[in-house]
Parts: structure tokens; sequence; C-alpha cells
């Protein structure tokens, strides 16, 4: 192996691959620059760009160069291992071998930001995103007693194979021998501590949350089964198996997180909830927990909610351009109600508070209560719903209005009193942000009505309503062209879709897990409500009639958006079919 002395560089993790150091490797680094020229990857006057906006920041030449949309990562990773005539790794299909992984202790593989991935002829291969020191090869080949061999690979492959197979659960056998399969399923031994942070079950709840974050999990189940506890992680809007647990550590399980949540462990057949916060790997997370009584055991759902996650604008929410500034133009309005409806899940929530970042200003009160407050913002005060303490939506909005409010959040109208007070905020002067379960926008109307709210006020107090929902987007490490099923062409143009003579789909990969899917995008409907569409409000026409109003005015549904996403490549047609009913 070529081996290379230098300084290693410190650098963020997500720009680690980019180039060698900013400050004495000049010599080096213009050889990759004039490199990069000669692939015909840039051209001379982006290197002259790049170099001089380095000169000035100090940042590493790639780092610079991508950023200034001249080059792709992976490009700059080609030439840098033409460079160092180190030969290239694709992780996205390479799949790290168990005996490698065992080599190097994880805390190290972390520290160092590699990645080991095979033993070939008796040397340890190991994936880096950046040059290699000498003294990180003698590291890795003291750690793993045996020589090391360093191939390429991209920084961002490199941390998520690590979080894929350093599994936080791969070492949980160790704390389940004492728990056998015969346990009680309603009530735990005595002898298990749950309390005790060194316990086995503690280390086992630990476990799961750290892999559930690293997973990028939005929810955790833990369920009872017959013969099984099953571990299931909500990833991408699916639900995904996670592990398999014997059933004697069920109501155990169950028990700690209930402690942690500060939750009743001694009643297991009502339904209840609670809430914690958590540290993984750095980051904060709030823990929404709900369990319910099964005929089998204690169910408990867990929903992660990234405390230090940064506020979307509208403009990255997914809506179409035109979508967008209609609803920024709508959410100007000085009084009125502006409803977000879709089941859980659909990023209701992640709307509301996008739409709140653009009107937040230090001249206006913007006041919520939430249940619970997803994110929290310095500058708006946040209420959080404590029914135990008396603290309800309908309780709480009549305090706000107390306040003297500008903008009034209310994260969900679950009841009919509530549906009042946030209707009569609106005509009184008050902008209304709220959210509502219904499957579409007009049908978000009629819920209305279902709640007992006469159709005058309705008409008189909402100005729009954002029906939503979350789509998973094709993988971008394994999209490729693909043939659809003669069935998905079939629906695909029964619901109106351009003609299209390439489609695209995830073949499957190590980072989505084999689903050919990764990420979410939004699908939006946006209804204004327009003094035709109020005046069969005023009449109570049926939901239809409304339907066809708004189409009439422009209005694009749900299926409409999802088949413009899959005429952007965006997404499929069996995903469009599998989250928005399209008829």
């Amino acid at each position: 192996m070529r081996r290379h002395r230098s300084v290693a560089p410190e650098t963020d993790a997500a720009v680690a691959l980019l180039d060698e150091p900013a400050i004495g490797r000049r010599p080096l680094r213009m050889r990759i620059g004039e490199r990069l020229v000669a692939r015909g990857a840039i051209s001379e006057a982006q290197l002259t760009a790049a170099l001089l906006e380095q000169a000035g920041t100090g940042r590493m030449l790639g780092a610079v160069l991508i950023e200034l949309g001249s080059l792709s990562e992976r490009a700059f990773l080609d030439a840098l291992a033409e460079q160092l005539e180190l030969p290239l790794v694709d992780l996205r299909q390479a799949t790290p071998e168990a005996d490698a992984l065992a080599l190097i202790p994880e805390a190290i593989v972390r520290a160092a930001r590699v990645l080991p991935v095979r033993i070939d002829d008796g040397q340890l291969v190991v994936a880096i995103s950046t040059e290699p020191t000498d003294e990180l090869v003698d590291r890795l080949r003291d750690a793993a007693g045996m020589p090391v061999r360093m191939q390429l690979a991209l920084s961002t492959e490199i941390e998520r194979a690590v979080n894929r197979s350093y599994n936080a659960l791969g070492g949980i056998d160790q704390y389940l021998a004492g728990f056998g399969t015969d346990a009680s399923r309603t009530k735990p031994d005595d002898s298990l501590d749950i309390a005790d942070d060194n316990a086995p079950v503690v280390q086992i709840v630990t476990r799961i949350l750290t892999q559930a974050v690293r997973s990028r999990a939005s929810d955790i189940h833990i369920e009872p089964q017959d013969e099984q506890v099953r571990v299931r992680f909500r990833v991408d809007g699916t639900l995904l198996h996670a592990a398999s647990l014997p059933v004697g550590i069920g109501q155990a399980l169950v028990s700690r997180i209930k402690i942690m949540a500060d939750m009743n462990i001694v009643e297991r057949r009502r339904p209840q909830d609670g809430q914690l916060e958590v540290m993984v790997d750095g980051h904060a997370f709030d823990v929404r927990v709900a369990t319910a009584g099964l005929i089998w055991g204690e169910k408990a759902v867990l929903r992660l909610l990234d405390k230090t996650r940064s506020l979307l604008d509208i403009a990255r929410l997914g809506m179409a351009e035109d979508t967008s500034d209609e609803f920024s133009k709508l959410i100007r309005s000085p009084f009125g109600m502006v409803i977000c409806v879709g089941p859980t899940g659909s990023g209701k929530t992640t709307t509301l508070y996008a739409a709140l970042s653009e009107i937040n200003d230090p001249s206006r009160n913007i006041t919520t209560i939430e249940d619970p407050v997803e994110y929290t913002v310095p500058s708006i005060n946040q209420i959080q719903i404590n029914e135990t303490a008396g603290i309800t939506f309908a309780d709480g909005l009549k305090s706000i209005l107390r306040q003297d409010p500008d903008i009034i959040l209310v994260g969900e109208i679950r009841d009919v009193e509530t549906a009042r007070i946030a209707v009569q905020s609106a005509l009184t002067g008050h902008f209304v942000l709220s959210s509502l379960h219904a499957t579409d926008a007009t049908s978000g109307l009629n819920r209305f009505i279902d709640m007992g709210i006469e159709s005058f006020l309705i008409a008189s107090s909402v100005i729009a309503i954002v029906a939503q929902r979350l789509v998973r987007k094709i993988c971008s490490a394994c999209r490729e062209q693909y043939t659809p099923e003669p069935d998905e062409l079939a629906l695909y143009e029964r619901w109106g879709g351009r003609a299209k003579s390439v489609f695209w789909h995830g073949a499957g990969c190590n980072f989505c897990t084999q689903t050919g899917y990764s990420d979410r995008i939004g699908v939006y409907e946006l209804l204004r409500i327009s003094e035709p569409i109020r005046e069969l409000m005023m009449n109570q026409a049926p939901q239809d009639d409304l339907l066809a109003q708004a189409k009439s005015e422009g209005m694009r549904t749900l299926r409409d958006e999802g088949l413009r996403l899959i005429e952007q490549d965006v997404t499929t047609v069996a995903e469009i079919l599998r989250t928005i009913y399209v008829g």
C-alpha cells in the first residue's frame, strides 16, 4: 500500500472527503485541482474561483467546489482516488463482513470516520473518505491486530454504513439470558430491576432508542405477541422489523419505559400517555409514549421528536411553485383561519410551523397550544397541553385570547368546544392556524359541520384548507430505469398522467434497507374558500359539489399532485397508490 504522511484534517464529517487540508498542502492541492481540470470535471475558471474562495475562508478545495455547484462529491472522490492510487468501494452495494467489523471497536470507527469492510488475503480492508495518514493506519493496524489496506468511499456513505453495521441491537443477547419464554405476560418478575441504570432491561431500552434514532425512525412499536415481543421502527412512513425478543421481557420493557415517562406502572389495562427526554449520539429527543393493553400484554408506541431539528421553510415542503406562492399569501391574512388536514403522521405540524416561521416577526404576538410541543422556537410563546393539570386545548385557547395575541396556533382541533373557540377567534380579528383529521380539503369542511359548527360560521372564518400526505422518494443511491407492471401503467393512464417513455424506481440497496425509497416529500391540496364556495357552504351543498367548484377554480387534488411527482421521477405509481386514495 502506498502510504502518505500528512496531518489529518480537522473538518466536519460531511466534508471530510472533500480534499486535503487548506493549510500546508498547496502543492498536492494544486495537483488535485489540475487533475480535476484535466479530467474535464471542472473548468479553469471554476478552479480559479474556488481557489479564491478558499483563500478567503481556509476551507477545503473540494468542499468549496461542491458548494459552488462546480463538482459532485462522487466526481471529486474519483479524482482523489486516482490521485492517491487507492481503489473505490461502493457502500451502497458492498455489505461489511461481520468478522471485519468485530476487529475494530465501534468507538475507534466513529472517531476515525472509517469502516472495516472485509478481510482479504490477511489484511483488513477499511473504507476511508480522505487521504489516510500514517498515524491512522498504525492505529487501525494495532486495534485490528493485522495489516490494513485502505479504500475510498464517500463520507456520507461511510456514516450511514457505520450506523447500519454497528447495530445497537446487535449486542442485546448478553442482556436477554435472564428472560425466559415462559414468564408472565401480565406481571413482570419482581426480581427484575427496572430502575437501575445498569440493569439488563434498562440497557435493552437504551439500545432500542439508540438504534431507532440511527435508523431515522419516527416511531418505535413494542408489541407483545404469542411467542415473542416484536420491535418495529417506522422509517419514512413504513414499519420495518427491528428485533424479536423473548416473551418474558415484554412487560419489563414497557414498565421501564413507563417509569422514564412518569406513568403509572401498576395500571396495565387502561391506555396511558406520557413523555420523556433522552439524549442519543449528542442529540436531544422528546419521546411521546402511548401504551395500551392487548390480549398478549401491554403495547408501547414511542414517537421520537428531535429537539435540535430545524424548521423547514415553505419552499422546501414540496409544494408546487404556484401552490406555495398562494399559500404564502393566504397566511399573511390579518384574521381568519387556515387549517391543515390529513391523517396522523402526514406532516401537518411541519407545515404549520413552516407557515409560522414565514410570518414570524417581533411586531406580532404569536402563541401556540400543542400536545406535545414538537418544535421549540424561542421567539414564540408555546403552551404544552397537560390534561392532568387541567390544561386542555379549549381551556388553553380561552386563556390565550386574554394574552393579546395576533396569531394563534392550535395544534389540533379535537372537539366541538375547541372548534367553536377557534372559529370565534378567527371571527374577532385573530389569525388562527390549526390541524384537523380529514381525508382531503373538502372533507375538512364537513368535519367542522359534523362537530356541530354552523355552516355560516365556517364560511365566515375559514379562508383556506390544506390537505396533505407524505410520500416516499425514490432512493437516490439505487435509482434506475424500469418498466412498470401493466396494471401500474393502466392506473397511471387512467389517472390522467402525461405520456412517459421512461420510468424510474429504486432497485433496493443497503442505504434504503432494500425498499427502493429514502426520505419523504409532501403532497398538497390547497382549497381557497372563494365566494362561490362560501355560498355552497351556506346552502349546505354536498361535498361533491364543493369539490367540483374547487376544481373548476383551479384546485389540484392530491391525486393531481401525486401524478406531478411521478412525472418528475420523484416517486413511483405504487407509492402514490399506497399513500393517496385515488379511486
